[in-house]
């Protein structure tokens, strides 16, 4: 019932930099977080960013210092602006955002949470 759509991965040198975003539609009365995660080759997918829909961000430590997660709550649309991209961030880069639907259970407004399809990100030395 929601829908993540995300666009601006690529490919970019190391040094470079990459801005990703993820537009969210469908039955959604609020959403409270958006974020991004990752997922290397081999590796489990990690968490990169997250916002909260009052602008509290969190950030994993690899990235702190090099990427800035924002978002349009009127657009329901996060960004993740990445520089000085290293070729270790190379991965899938998934969109996730959680809230609330505009249809109803026994508990009040249904919660969801949901995943976009990816983007990938190489980053070449």
């Amino acid at each position: 019932q929601v829908r993540l759509e995300e666009s601006g991965g690529g490919l970019v040198q190391a040094g470079g930099s990459l801005r990703l975003s993820c537009a969210a539609s469908g039955s959604i009365f609020s959403i409270h977080t958006m974020g991004w995660f990752r997922q290397a080759p081999g590796k489990q997918r990690e968490l990169v960013a997250t916002i909260t829909s009052g602008g509290t961000a969190n950030y994993a430590d690899s990235v702190k210092g090099r990427s800035t997660i924002s978002r349009d709550n009127a657009k329901n649309t996060v960004y993740l602006e990445s520089n000085n991209l290293k070729p270790e961030d190379t991965a899938v880069y998934y969109c996730n955002a959680n809230g609330k639907l505009t249809t109803w259970g026994p508990r009040g407004r249904t919660d969801f949470g949901s995943w976009g399809q990816g983007t990938q990100v190489t980053v070449s030395s």
